[in-house]
């Protein structure tokens, strides 16, 4: 390719960024609180709650993604005739399978706080979601960064499996770039957008985790 040709691919790529930017942000979110919610409802003593919830992780955890993603966007029509966004339905995809990584990451941070600082918490007339909100949640926070780093970062790459149900973001302008041009440089260029954003993405976690430094 010349010069001028990747110029004009690197500019065909950056407008795949906002889609790429939008399935990220979306899945964070909602992903995150939801993940908060199901980690919860995972340590209920409610067994029957308890069990649909495990059940949920298990099945999650034990299928690729692209399964998942396939089956929410095909099985409303195939079960109901019912067809929807196919950007809603990646979005769908993409929460409901790190709402099942992300619960698993903050119940491991809840159950490693001391039960005696919700305990001191009770006593100094807190409730249970100030004590959760104020006391437990920053510390669970802290403890989780590096896992949550991963996951998140993991989000980031994952985002080019959208193209399966015919998203096109980033990448998969950058596989047709590919195919058109008979060159691999326009998926080398969308390697180094996404190596951009995931060195983005590092340093937030960087300084999330200085400015939580205090809880040392």
């Amino acid at each position: 390719m010349s010069i001028y040709g990747c110029i004009n691919v690197t500019k065909i790529l950056f407008t795949g960024i906002d889609i790429t930017l939008k399935i990220f942000i979306l899945t964070l979110m909602f992903s995150i609180p939801l993940g908060i919610l199901v980690a919860i409802l995972r340590n209920s003593k409610c067994k029957i709650i308890s069990n649909i919830i495990k059940l949920y992780i298990l099945i999650i955890r034990g299928t690729p993604i692209m399964l998942q993603i396939i089956f929410v966007y095909f099985s409303p029509y195939y079960l109901l005739g019912i067809t929807y966004d196919r950007f809603v339905a990646i979005i769908v995809a993409f929460v409901l399978n790190y709402v099942a990584y992300f619960s698993e990451i903050f119940r491991s941070g809840i159950n490693s706080i001391p039960k005696g600082q919700m305990e001191a918490a009770y006593t100094l007339g807190f409730n249970k979601i100030q004590t959760f909100l104020i006391i437990i949640l920053p510390q669970v926070i802290k403890i989780i960064l590096p896992s949550m780093s991963n996951e998140v970062i993991s989000l980031l790459k994952s985002t080019s499996l959208a193209q399966i149900i015919g998203v096109t973001e980033m990448f998969a302008l950058a596989q047709k770039q590919a195919s058109y041009n008979f060159s691999v440089i326009p998926l080398c260029i969308a390697g180094v957008y996404y190596l951009i954003l995931v060195f983005v993405v590092s340093i937030l976690f960087n300084k999330l985790e200085k400015k939580l430094e205090y809880y040392e």
